[in-house]
C-alpha cells in the first residue's frame, strides 16, 4: 500500500483516504481549477508559476480557496517533503493542485460541518508518467487535427486551467480512431492552430520560432519556458496565427508540456515534417532546457522505462 500523504482541506491524510464528495461541483459541473508542477532533481519547477496561474484561475472561476499564494505555496512543499522519502533518492514527481468551489449548496444538509471548497494537493512518483512517454524522445509524435474545436475565449477562457476538459477527451478519442499514438490539435473557431489537449504547439520555419497567439490557448508555464530560451539563445520568437498550411511548410514541428518538457513532432496530418528527425532549433532548445533544470530528464525518462514494470509490481 501506498505511504503517500495528500494535503486535503487542511490536513495531511493518506492517499487512499483522500476522498471528494459525490456532491461536489467538480463532479456536477467540472467547476474545478487546477495545476499540475513537476520537480527536476526532487526540486518543483517554477512552483510559483503555476501557482500564480491556479490562483488567476480561481479569482476567474470566482472560488476563494482560503489560503493566500504564500500559504499555498508552503503547504504545496510541505505535502512534498512528507512524500520524497517514500521513493529512491532519483524519484522525481508530479505534484497536482485541484481546487473546487465544493459541494453544492442544495446539498448542505449533508455537511453539518458547513459547505467549503475542497483543496487537495498531491504528489506522484514521475516514473510512471516518464516511463510511459521514454520512447517518444527518439521516435517523435504524430500531430493530427480532429474534428473537435477548441472551446473558445469568450465561451470559456481557456487561460484559466480547469477541470471542464469534455473537449480534450473527445478530440483524444478522434485521433485515437485516426491511428495509434496520434496527438490531436484543436483548432481555434477561425481554423487556427489553439493547443493541444494538454499541450501547446511550436513550429519553427527559416530559423524562427512560431506560436499561437495567446487569444484561445492556455499560456502554459512550458510554452513560457521555451519562449524565454529561445531568446537567450538568440532564436527569434513570434507569437501569431498559424494553420495547416503552416503546419505543413514547417521545418519543424514540436510540443511542449510540464511532464516531458518537449518533444518533436515526426509527422503532421500524415506528412512526414521536415526529415522527420529533431530539428536544430528544437536540439538547442532540449540542451538548453536540460542545462536549465541540472538533469538530463530524457536519460532519465529512459531508466524509468527499465525500472517502471518492478515498479509497478512493487506498489500493487
Amino acid at each position: 500500500m501506498s505511504k503517500r500523504t495528500v494535503y486535503f482541506n487542511g490536513q495531511f491524510v493518506p492517499e487512499s483516504e483522500a476522498r471528494v464528495s459525490i456532491f461536489d461541483s467538480a463532479l456536477m459541473y467540472g467547476d474545478m481549477a487546477f495545476e499540475m508542477t513537476r520537480t527536476y532533481n526532487r526540486r518543483p519547477f517554477k512552483l510559483r508559476a503555476h501557482l500564480e496561474r491556479l490562483f488567476r484561475s480561481l479569482r476567474l472561476l470566482e472560488i476563494d480557496c482560503g489560503l493566500t499564494l504564500d500559504e499555498m505555496e508552503r503547504v504545496t512543499l510541505d505535502t512534498l517533503e512528507r512524500n520524497l522519502p517514500t521513493e529512491s533518492a532519483d524519484m522525481d514527481w508530479q505534484i497536482m493542485h485541484d481546487v473546487s468551489r465544493g459541494p453544492l449548496g442544495i446539498y448542505r444538509t449533508a455537511f453539518p460541518e458547513g459547505v467549503q471548497p475542497t483543496v487537495s494537493i498531491n504528489c506522484w512518483p514521475l516514473i510512471t508518467h516518464m516511463g510511459g512517454f521514454a520512447a517518444n524522445y527518439q521516435s517523435g509524435i504524430h500531430v493530427v487535427i480532429p474534428a473537435q474545436q477548441a472551446v473558445p475565449a469568450h465561451l470559456i477562457d481557456p487561460k484559466a486551467k480547469n477541470r471542464s476538459r469534455l473537449h480534450y477527451q473527445m478530440a483524444n478519442l478522434q485521433a485515437a480512431r485516426m491511428g495509434e499514438k496520434r496527438w490531436p490539435l484543436l483548432l481555434d473557431p477561425d481554423g487556427f492552430f489553439a493547443e493541444g489537449t494538454g499541450w501547446n504547439i511550436f513550429l519553427v520555419k527559416n530559423g524562427e520560432l512560431l506560436t499561437p497567439e495567446p487569444r484561445n490557448i492556455l499560456l502554459g508555464v512550458s510554452r513560457a519556458t521555451v519562449i524565454e530560451l529561445a531568446c537567450q539563445l538568440g532564436i527569434p520568437v513570434r507569437e501569431t496565427n498559424l494553420s495547416r498550411y503552416e503546419g505543413l511548410d514547417a521545418d519543424e514541428m514540436f510540443v511542449t508540456a510540464t511532464t516531458f518538457a518537449l518533444v518533436h513532432a515526426t509527422t503532421f496530418e500524415g506528412q512526414q515534417v521536415g526529415d522527420g528527425r529533431p530539428g536544430p532549433v528544437f536540439n538547442q532548445l532540449l540542451k538548453a532546457w536540460k542545462e536549465h533544470v541540472g538533469i538530463d530528464f530524457v536519460a532519465q525518462a529512459d531508466n524509468y522505462a527499465m525500472r517502471l514494470p518492478a515498479w509497478e509490481s512493487q506498489t500493487t
